[in-house]
């Protein structure tokens, strides 16, 4: 076997440009026909391949948080958008509401001070009590101002079952229709009451009192119940 190797070595040229002798030629052969299997890649860049990977998902992972709280933002906002919408339509529906409500009111009470029209322009009996109402009060006031008690007792008379009293209360019963308008009617005829007695009993302090408190509470009725400018010397 060694002598057909080496004679293939030296067919083949190569005895002289060899220092090894054929046998040991012949030993090395096997282990030329057999390479080495490759070697294995080195851990570290197994380790920096893992090691991308991972930051590449955890990347992405953030990415796709922050997209997912965005959309939870522009949700969140197109609901207030949308309920401010909502909100501002509902109040649009009340504003208008309450718009046709007052409009009904003001047609009502035109209509009302209308029929009063009407109700004095009719009752010339009644709006001649109340102008001699007011020419009494004046006369009474110019009376108390020079302590001239016996003049204002004259004019008022001496208490308020004096027939031009009643007179006045039927002109306030016919025009006053309101709680208010009547309220003020129950306060002018507290007054008047006070302003005959204190008269009566020469009290300049109380008489000037409830002279003011008559003519007050005369002067609210008399706007309430759309009588201004109906009455001279008022």
């Amino acid at each position: 076997m060694v002598a057909m190797v080496t004679e293939a070595w030296t067919l083949a040229g190569c005895g002289a440009a060899s220092s090894k002798s054929p046998a040991a030629a012949a030993q090395e052969v096997p282990v030329m026909l057999h390479p080495a299997p490759p070697k294995k890649p080195a851990a570290s860049f197994r380790a920096v391949a893992v090691s991308s990977s991972k930051c590449q998902d955890r990347d992405a992972v953030v990415v796709g948080r922050r997209r997912g709280i965005a959309s939870c933002l522009l949700a969140a906002l197109a609901a207030v958008a949308g309920s401010s919408g909502a909100g501002t339509a509902r109040a649009a529906i009340l504003e208008a509401d309450d718009d046709l409500e007052l409009l009904e009111r003001v047609k009502e009470d035109k209509k009302k001070r209308l029929q009063k029209q009407g109700l004095i322009n009719a009752s010339a009996a009644e709006t001649g009590y109340l102008q001699e109402l007011v020419y009494k009060l004046s006369k009474v006031g110019q009376a108390i101002d020079k302590d001239d008690f016996t003049a204002a007792g004259d004019v008022l008379g001496p208490d308020t079952g004096a027939p031009w009293v009643q007179n006045v209360n039927a002109a306030f019963s016919k025009f006053s229709s309101s709680s208010e308008e009547k309220s003020t009617v129950d306060s002018f005829n507290s007054s008047l009451a006070s302003l005959i007695t204190s008269v009566s009993k020469s009290d300049v302090e109380s008489s000037k009192s409830a002279f003011v408190s008559s003519a007050t509470a005369l002067e609210k009725w008399v706007s309430l119940a759309g009588l201004t400018g109906k009455l001279k010397g008022f």
